[in-house]
């Protein structure tokens, strides 16, 4: 989904790599560029995905989960943070049919990006899902991925607590 943030006009584009069993993140990554995007909301990214989004130069913001609507409110708000590196490690979620997920982001100096195939507005760390290492990864990338999906999981838990006491109200 490729969302103007000032106007909420939209464009449902379709993810050629949905499906792909290998290079999916870095070919949705490469459609995401085509299309001037500058800023992505996400689930979670991979490794192959973030190194080809951050090549682009595309700023990736992770914990995103709910509505395309909610997330560009959370955007606006400043309430999303730009993650430093890949928050799941290669081939995350595959096998479920998520791919990486259904996402959106921002670009062109106005508020658009890219969804199907970029991340996650369903609760993007799945509930009981336990992330296993890749043999890709050097031990100091495991430890920053694990480091990152945890403030991943901290920020969405401060979310629900936040929204928990906006309905107790």
């Amino acid at each position: 989904m490729i969302v103007d943030t000032d106007t909420m006009q939209f464009e449902a584009i379709q993810n050629p790599a949905q499906y792909a069993g290998g290079g999916a993140g870095i070919q949705a990554a490469q459609t995401v560029a085509n299309k001037g995007v500058q800023i992505v909301l996400t689930g979670n990214v991979g490794p192959n995905a973030y190194q080809a989004l951050s090549a682009a130069g595309i700023q990736v913001l992770t914990g995103v989960y709910g509505t395309v609507r909610e997330a560009v409110m959370k955007y606006k708000q400043g309430e999303l943070r730009s993650t430093p590196g890949p928050t799941a490690p290669m081939h995350y979620g595959m096998g479920g049919g998520y791919g990486m997920g259904t996402g959106m982001g921002m670009g062109r100096g106005r508020g658009r990006g890219m969804g199907r195939g970029m991340g996650g507005f369903a609760p993007s760390a799945y509930p009981g899902a336990t992330t296993i290492p890749t043999p890709q990864m050097t031990k100091e990338q495991e430890i920053q991925m694990l480091k990152n999906q945890m403030q991943v999981l901290q920020n969405q838990l401060e979310q629900l607590r936040k929204r928990l006491r906006e309905l107790e109200r």
